[in-house]
């Protein structure tokens, strides 16, 4: 396996039952073509930490780079070939063991398996004998032009009678339908990722204090989450102060002070399916009267989203919800002023609540799916993850509100499973109540 990659969790059944999920949808006379992640350079001769491919691994399981997937159903060789890095034992000792295509077989299910660098002698050759390419145009941009050079080759032997596909369809629409309902085996890992970014969540609020820094709070997570053997699924957001206010802020750098609130979004990923968390508290465990106002609206906005996320709701039903909380408080308290539904037509709320409440959770934390179908908002169906994640945030810069106001940035974050009947907060074991919140912030340092 790649270095920085844990162990596969999942049986190696589950990758086989996608796979012939997807090719039923595709059909006899098809292809399908899945490149691995490349690795991405930091600086110089020092890569990135390397994380394979959402759509590549949720059908393989394979963590390697420089890889090929295909899934040709009906051939009689093998419907499911893999395109691997041959075992080299002088590049295993500086870059990681290799599975090699005989271990793509015996390990990860594969049909047939190949040295990848045979791919452009075999490969075409397969693709002649298909009416239609399922494949994903612009996500692998030098993959791209691989394939259509492949493509061309065979349309300019046309006159020796080399057939050339029919049609290029896009993958993504039948893949990223089945990555959207999760089964048991992916629920399992995903309430396990929630279970330790909770953990991670409760080890940071129990040692703020002011005169920390925002550095020191992020540590805390890392150290949670590398314990775990897992790392962070996203870049981790510790914002204080104002910073809260910055939606995507992670320099992470500012002292905490007393008085002000420390927003933390954070989350970490197991086996490949993450978890997506915000808490907001006050650095030094007690609310001010205006914070506490702001945070109580901020809660019964997510409350009342929570409210709709059952089966036969659609997808903006939660988002909805949560403006109509969000524009009556800030209109009670004179930040914005019209009549409620004006306020909501026109989006004058926007000014302090600029996002969505949530969005699709799973193999990506921005996960696949479409959201509209037949330019309808979805239904929720059993099976689908989601964030829920009201917030308002008031900038240093609205100067024509009290200065004890400003600086204010409050989000609360849960990921919630679709059941049969209803809902499942996945990380409800961290605290909301503002009572609950404040006793667990520097409760280890008591």
């Amino acid at each position: 396996m790649v270095t920085g990659q844990l162990t596969p969790k999942m049986h190696p059944k589950e990758f086989a039952k996608r796979r012939r999920q997807l090719m039923r949808m595709m059909g006899k006379g098809s292809i399908a073509i899945l490149p691995a992640a490349s690795v991405k350079m930091r600086s110089r001769d020092a890569d990135y930490p390397y994380r394979q491919d959402s759509d590549f691994y949720y059908l393989t399981g394979f963590a390697e780079p420089e890889s090929v997937a295909a899934l040709v159903p009906g051939r009689t060789e093998g419907e499911f070939l893999m395109f691997v890095r041959d075992k080299d034992p002088k590049r295993e000792v500086w870059d990681g063991r290799r599975a090699g295509p005989d271990e793509a077989v015996t390990e990860y299910g594969a049909d047939d398996a190949f040295p990848v660098s045979d791919i452009d002698d075999i490969l075409p050759g397969i693709i002649e004998s298909c009416e239609r390419v399922y494949y994903t145009m612009g996500a692998h941009a030098d993959f791209d032009g691989r394939l259509m050079s492949w493509v061309n080759v065979l349309r300019a032997q046309g006159r020796t009678g080399t057939h050339t596909p029919d049609e290029f369809i896009a993958l993504d629409h039948l893949l990223h339908d089945l990555r959207l309902y999760k089964n048991k085996a992916e629920i399992s890992a995903m309430r396990k990722a929630a279970k330790i970014a909770v953990a991670a969540h409760k080890r940071a609020m129990s040692i703020c204090e002011p005169g920390k820094h925002e550095y020191e709070i992020e540590a805390e997570f890392v150290y949670e989450f590398r314990r775990n053997g897992v790392y962070p699924s996203y870049q981790p957001i510790v914002g204080s102060g104002a910073n809260a206010c910055v939606l995507h802020y992670n320099d992470n750098n500012d002292r905490l002070k007393d008085g002000e609130l420390l927003l933390v979004d954070a989350g970490c990923e197991f086996d490949y399916y993450a978890s997506d968390v915000t808490r907001t508290y006050p650095i030094n465990g007690r609310f001010t009267e205006e914070q506490r106002v702001i945070y109580d609206i901020v809660l019964e906005a997510q409350n009342a989203a929570l409210e709709r996320v059952v089966p036969g709701s659609m997808w903006h039903e939660s988002h909805d919800a949560a403006v109509r909380v969000i524009a009556r408080g800030l209109k009670r308290l004179g930040f914005i002023n019209g009549t409620l539904a004006s306020l909501i037509r026109d989006g004058t709320y926007r000014k302090f609540f600029m996002h969505r409440t949530g969005h699709w959770l799973g193999m990506d934390v921005h996960d696949v799916g479409d959201y509209k179908v037949s330019n309808q908002w979805r239904v929720l169906e059993p099976g689908m993850v989601l964030t829920v994640e009201p917030g308002i945030y008031i900038g240093e810069n609205q100067r024509e509100l009290a200065k004890q106001w400003r600086g204010i940035g409050i989000r609360i974050e849960d990921d919630v499973l679709v059941t049969r009947d209803g809902h499942e907060v996945l990380t409800k074991s961290l605290p909301r109540e503002p009572k609950e919140v404040e006793a667990l912030v520097g409760s280890a340092l008591n």
